[in-house]
């Protein structure tokens, strides 16, 4: 558990691990360079329960936390905490058991809630509700390429595979985002929990609003590196479908990256014009490729299952013809 000037949350955070129904746990916590009083607090809990182990970040960051925490783990089944957070009494004991029953290569995971002081918005709510229906259906990973689809920090997984994944090795942002990908690289299966098992803490200066580690611009950058790597057929023709603000990131990207691609969408303005010296074309020229592969990068509810019945209609499958990027 990274801990980063945690100071008005980390008490409650602790409660809810030495709440927990399964008491065989370990708690590796990493003070960040705090400038509050985090430390002490862990402190204080670690000369109370030996099986809290609290120490300095070596380096500066999340990812440097991370990576002593795990150094210094001796457990074979592997978690994570966020410090401002809450654990449901029984999450540590219902992951616990899926990994047990069903072995190795397998990813647990289960149901998650925003709660704030200061309310949470329907965009959070909604972000929540998708993710726990994926959970719910086990299959996480159809998804991907649209948000981070394994809840951090509410996963675990034996620690041979934790360490197959790369662990904390990578120096990429987001690094939860990341990590999941490369656990979908490994092949991992996901079993999800049906029920909350973790609470996430929204306020104004968490982390993932303010770093600019987690901006926007950075989640797409991780989703075309590992959509080049793991999913592009390079010998189909690649489609980008959608002009706007995410669209034309995404077309900079592909070009840096050499990606040949043809762009389509349904802005009369646009249709015919060139941008990044490539002509933007009507949605019906998609029907000219042969067996292509497409980015979605189109926004709305309604929109995204407009393209969806298009696809279905043209028997292009999800996940392996189309990709939702947004």
């Amino acid at each position: 558990m990274p801990v980063k000037n945690a100071e008005p949350f980390l008490p409650d955070c602790l409660q809810s691990i030495l709440a927990q129904t399964e008491k065989n746990w370990e708690l590796i916590a990493i003070n960040d360079k705090s400038s509050d009083e985090s430390w002490n607090i862990l402190a204080a809990f670690a000369k109370k329960d030996t099986r809290i182990q609290v120490y300095h970040n070596e380096g500066a960051g999340i990812i440097p936390a991370l990576r002593l925490a795990f150094a210094k783990c001796t457990g074979q089944l592997i978690s994570r905490m966020d410090a401002d957070d809450l654990m449901m009494p029984e999450k540590l004991a219902a992951l616990k058991h899926i990994l047990i029953q069903k072995g190795k290569k397998h990813l647990a995971t289960a149901g998650v809630e925003y709660f704030s002081a200061q309310g949470i918005g329907e965009g959070y709510r909604k972000y929540a509700d998708w993710l726990n229906q994926l959970t719910e259906q086990h299959n996480n990973f159809q998804d991907i390429y649209k948000e981070c689809v394994i809840p951090s920090p509410c996963w675990m997984l034996w620690r041979e595979d934790l360490e197959r994944c790369g662990a904390f090795k990578s120096e990429r942002y987001p690094e939860d985002y990341d990590l999941c990908f490369r656990f979908y690289q490994a092949g991992l299966q996901v079993v999800g929990y049906p029920a909350v098992l973790h609470r996430w803490r929204d306020y104004p200066n968490r982390t993932s609003r303010t770093d600019e580690h987690y901006a926007d611009n950075r989640f797409l950058d991780l989703k075309l590196h590992y959509f080049l790597k793991l999913d592009h057929q390079s010998k189909r023709p690649l489609v980008l479908w959608g002009a706007g603000k995410k669209g034309k990131l995404l077309a900079r990207q592909l070009i840096q990256h050499n990606a040949p691609f043809h762009w389509i969408c349904n802005n009369k303005n646009k249709i015919g014009k060139a941008v990044y010296g490539q002509i933007l074309k009507d949605i019906p020229a998609i029907l000219d490729l042969e067996h292509p592969q497409t980015i979605v990068a189109v926004a709305g509810d309604i929109s995204q299952q407009e393209i969806a019945i298009f696809m279905q209609k043209h028997n292009w499958k999800k996940s392996k013809d189309w990709f939702l990027f947004c």
